[in-house]
């Protein structure tokens, strides 16, 4: 069994992320509504950090005119392959802090967690501020994080942290054998952060590991209810609704994720040309 490349490994990330990721549940009906809203209002929809086209092919094919920004041009170049053919449908590559497409949509997602991403006040405050110049007056934002279970960053903290325990499986898209996903967390509470690696074991007809893959650590941020507010208040966004999953079922202790609804409200400046 051969320990692959950070190369290696990085293209197999892509190679197996639409069998890795699956939806969570209601996911895709909540965007299809909410850029149904969108396209009544006469406006497009940009997703930010949209990997390989997850949810933006899904919109596209509704007829929705969608652009998707990412800043991975493997992801991408996935995303284009799943996407021929839809001329509705635009890849960008571009980071989702600073970034300017010469025109405004009625609705902005940021799905799948990919806010976490943004680790300093600075950059979180850089790709609202990014949306805000992108948006149409009273476009929505949408943005999908954890809900924090802080049992389990507790226990990151006191003995936990660094272990390799085991997550999913998959199919392989190619070979069709089984991977085995596993992936260790450690957290550093000073900095509200984080890192996240994963390995991967491919195991044939017999059970055999017969690769696997080690992805480099992945830095994120916890992003708490009231910090999430400030950031949208500080940018002029009004919050329309704090859902605790795609259902729109209210957000509660036991909610393992917070989906933010914000409004862009008429009055500030929104020209995406000054961006």
């Amino acid at each position: 069994m051969g320990r692959q490349s950070d190369e290696d490994s990085a293209q197999f990330y892509v190679d197996t992320y639409d069998a890795s990721v699956p939806d969570w549940p209601g996911e895709p009906d909540f965007y299809r509504s909410m850029a149904a809203d969108a396209a009544r209002a006469g406006g497009g929809v940009l997703e930010l950090a949209c990997g390989t086209g997850r949810i933006a092919v899904r919109l596209a094919r509704e007829g929705l005119d969608v652009v998707g920004l990412d800043l991975s041009a493997r992801m991408l170049e996935r995303a284009r392959k799943k996407s021929a053919g839809l001329t509705n449908l635009r890849w960008v590559e571009g980071d989702m802090r600073a970034f300017r497409l010469e025109r405004t949509f009625a609705l902005v997602i940021v799905p799948g967690h990919a806010f976490h991403n943004l680790t300093t006040p600075g950059d979180q405050v850089a790709c609202l501020a990014c949306v805000r110049r992108h948006l149409a007056p009273r476009g929505r934002l949408v943005v999908h994080l954890d809900h924090q279970d802080l049992a389990w960053l507790g226990a990151l903290t006191s003995g936990r942290g660094g272990v390799f325990e085991t997550a999913e499986e998959f199919t392989h898209p190619v070979s069709g054998n089984r991977v085995r996903t596993s992936r260790a967390w450690w957290c550093e509470p000073a900095d509200q952060a984080v890192i996240c690696q994963t390995r991967w074991e491919e195991i044939d007809a017999d059970g055999v590991a017969i690769d696997r893959w080690l992805n480099q650590p992945v830095r994120l941020h916890c992003v708490f209810r009231f910090e999430m507010e400030h950031l949208l208040a500080r940018e002029s966004f009004a919050v329309e609704a704090i859902y605790g999953d795609f259902s729109r079922r209210p957000l509660t202790d036991a909610s393992s994720d917070m989906i933010w609804v914000a409004r862009a409200e008429p009055g500030e400046d929104q020209s995406a040309s000054e961006g």
